[in-house]
């Protein structure tokens, strides 16, 4: 994709960005990455190994976006980390929420979700969440790896998603 960019991105080491886009200081981009056009990524963000962040995103100071895609309108705060997620549009996370890939506590690492009732293995260690347009994660809300929340889904601050409980 970023071959077909055009004029309005400046591309260099993997990493495009539209020239509409504000990138404020201390900010780390590990490509590949896209940014597109009007989005703002605040102090100390730090995007890696394969972001994609659509028209019209905001980025927190101090928020780390891991191998994801956000789509556009989407607000990530301060202090986030969202890694290995879909972030669909106008999805809004407040401050310290976590969209997690990876289960540290459990002794079988691999990831399976819960969609239309039926458990899905997806084959990696490494899967965070798929959010749907319009819903809304609260202050501190933990959204646990195999996540898949539905348009206009809302977490509570200090709300733990975990859809499939395993040991």
């Amino acid at each position: 994709m970023i071959p077909n960019l055009g004029e309005h991105f400046k591309i260099e080491n993997g990493i495009a960005i539209h020239k509409s886009a504000i990138l404020e200081h201390g900010i780390t981009i590990k490509g590949p990455a896209i940014i597109m056009d009007k989005c703002h990524i605040c102090a100390n963000a730090y995007l890696r190994e394969g972001v994609f962040l659509d028209s019209s995103v905001k980025i927190g100071p101090s928020s780390e976006i891991k191998s994801s895609m956000i789509f556009s309108g989407s607000a990530i705060a301060h202090l986030n980390y969202i890694g290995n997620s879909l972030i669909g549009r106008n999805v809004n996370f407040e401050g310290g929420s976590i969209a997690a890939n990876h289960y540290n506590e459990r002794v079988e690492k691999k990831i399976r979700v819960i969609f239309k009732d039926q458990v899905i293995d997806t084959g990696t260690e490494k899967f965070g969440a798929l959010v749907g347009d319009g819903s809304k994660i609260g202050a501190n809300g933990v959204l646990s790896p195999g996540t898949i929340l539905e348009k206009g889904s809302i977490v509570k601050r200090l709300e733990l998603i975990e859809q499939l409980k395993e040991p």
